[in-house]
């Protein structure tokens, strides 16, 4: 005997929490919003302004304030700024709003390639959100010859890959680093994390009332800057660029050499 038209339960469409570190009001993250709320419910809980390259630091000293923001550009979409680091953002959004089924962050002004993973403040809302237990990803976009970003592929893309992780899972402990290239991108390649690194230096200048103040600035390096197998090498290919990312950091391969020359207590 079939159901009723009534009796039918309406589908269920997945929650989704978008968050980066650019900011609330960045192009990137409502770009990202919008194109999940084609098929989601959507909530975005963003910093109030810039946290780029903060990793995943979390605010334990002092209050954290969360205001629902309307004039951020997001429609009908929920979206909420928080004077802290994108991890607060993400802390918030799950413990005030309900767990999603999915974070996703960005979309980042600039590639998050190489060593970049370790500050990234866009990686560690994604972190956060793993360490949540819950599916992530972080998105982050290159920028063109002329210093603009064009969203509209890299959005449309992030949309398509989220219903797969959400279809599919993720591996425990593990999320995803998607970076889309400047230009149109040719194709999209599962990618090991690269050597690009930021090789640092430090300028001193003087303020007008002869005080030294100091600078941290830094050239870019790439040893695999043509390796597609290579998050870097896949974005200067052209490529966008999946990075499987696990987070456990212990050096299993040198357990056994460190309990070889530990001296006894």
């Amino acid at each position: 005997m079939s159901q009723s038209p009534l009796s039918r339960a309406a589908p269920t469409r997945p929650r989704i929490l978008v968050s980066n570190d650019d900011g609330i009001f960045s192009p990137g993250i409502k770009a990202l919003g919008l194109a999940m709320s084609e098929f989601a419910d959507v909530t975005v809980v963003a910093p109030d302004v810039e946290q780029s390259a903060v990793g995943h630091g979390i605010t334990i000293r002092r209050p954290l304030r969360f205001k629902h923001t309307a004039a951020a550009g997001f429609g009908d979409i929920p979206a909420y700024r928080v004077d802290g680091t994108p991890a607060d953002c993400v802390v918030l959004g799950v413990n005030l709003l309900g767990r999603p089924d999915l974070v996703v962050s960005g979309i980042n002004l600039g590639p998050n390639l190489g060593d970049d993973l370790t500050h990234s403040g866009t990686v560690a809302a994604a972190i956060e959100g793993l360490s949540l237990g819950l599916p992530s990803i972080a998105f982050s976009q290159q920028s063109g010859p002329d210093g603009e970003y064009d969203f509209a592929a890299g959005a449309a893309y992030a949309a398509k890959l989220a219903r797969q992780v959400l279809a599919h899972g993720l591996p425990p402990r593990t999320l995803l680093n998607v970076n889309f290239p400047s230009r149109p991108a040719t194709g999209v390649r599962v990618t090991a994390v690269g050597h690009h690194r930021w090789e640092d230096s430090l300028l001193t200048r003087q303020d007008p009332e002869g005080r030294d103040y100091h600078w941290v600035a830094g050239v870019s390096r790439a040893e695999d800057a043509q390796d597609e197998s290579t998050d870097y090498g896949a974005v200067q290919c052209g490529l966008i660029s999946v990075t499987p990312v696990r987070l456990d950091l212990t050096a299993r391969d040198l357990l056994a050499v460190v309990e070889g020359y530990l001296p006894e207590v």
